[in-house]
């Protein structure tokens, strides 16, 4: 295909419009009126002679063409993006946009109230936070750089294993105090437990309460399921029943117990992770040194 047909502009409209689903949303975005972006469209849908999107009321479904088309634009734009920013960085200090993704409850506890002092010490460079409980697509650039608790999956990922973070069983002294307290793990079948529901973050094990003890291999049910630490740590407190939070979420211990102390619990490997392709970025590498500064403080995570 020649550059007249495929011109970046057309195909930066094309990108826009695949991922908005609609002529208005990708309008909004690149700041064109939607009859512009329709004109755009039409005219690389007429040069490439293939159609590139079904027209609904309800909005735009990529075709057949059009889904292969996009799976190439969005490689492209991702590669220039990662391109542009090692341009633009200089050799001698880190600066510009670091995109970092983790945990939700892993951004909102440990890492979020510890970036002043990175974004202090790195006035050149910006972070955008990126919390979600799924991983995102390091090789397609969602993220620059991603705090895991398990090995990468993906291949060409560079990891640094940054430590372990430990657990704990609570209860409340109101719990305690109308149900008792296990003595053993086997006790824990006849108490109430707050554990993950279907939407389980990308953590090892992280029901291992609910299987703790049992020999036939069923796991307990819990009393109430939720999709997020901090709801655990919250539960835990009202006394609704006994869960196990990580450590760098219970800074404060006023008003728990722990639980079974003696017990070995899991411990939850840390990774940091990134693209081969950045490996020599300077914002990537000082990240790096800030988080592994950061864990040697021993708030919630050891080495």
């Amino acid at each position: 295909m020649t550059g007249q047909k495929m011109d970046w502009d057309k195909l930066r409209v094309f990108h826009a419009v695949a991922e908005a689903g609609s002529f208005t949303h990708a309008g909004d975005t690149l700041n064109l009126s939607q009859s512009a972006v329709s004109r755009q469209i039409s005219a690389l849908e007429e040069a490439l002679a293939v159609p590139l999107f079904h027209r609904h009321a309800r909005g735009l479904i990529l075709t057949e063409q059009g889904e292969a088309l996009n799976r190439t634009v969005r490689e492209v734009f991702a590669k220039l993006a990662m391109t542009e920013a090692l341009l633009a960085e200089s050799k001698e200090k880190p600066a510009g946009r670091l995109k970092v993704t983790t945990t939700h409850s892993f951004g909102v506890a440990w890492l979020a109230p510890r970036l002043k002092s990175f974004l202090n010490a790195h006035q050149d460079v910006t972070v955008s936070l990126l919390l979600d409980d799924t991983d995102l697509d390091l090789a397609m650039r969602e993220a620059d750089v991603a705090i895991r608790m398990h090995p990468p999956r993906q291949p060409d990922l560079v990891q640094r294993h940054l430590g372990e973070i430990r657990s704990q069983i609570w209860a409340s002294p109101d719990y305690a105090k109308t149900y008792g307290l296990p003595e053993t793990v086997e006790d824990l079948d006849n108490h109430k437990l707050i554990l993950f529901g279907d939407r389980k973050p990308p953590v090892p094990d992280v029901n291992w309460l609910g299987e703790i003890g049992r020999k036939d291999g069923t796991a307990r049910r819990g009393v109430l399921e939720v999709n997020s630490l901090q709801a655990v740590l919250a539960c835990v407190r009202a006394g609704i029943g006994i869960g196990t939070v990580p450590d760098y979420l219970v800074q404060d211990q006023t008003g728990l117990i722990a639980v079974l102390p003696e017990v070995k619990k899991p411990a939850i490997d840390m990774y940091f992770v990134y693209p081969e392709e950045l490996r020599n970025s300077k914002r990537v590498s000082v990240f790096r040194d800030f988080l592994v500064n950061s864990i040697a403080e021993r708030n919630g995570v050891t080495r």
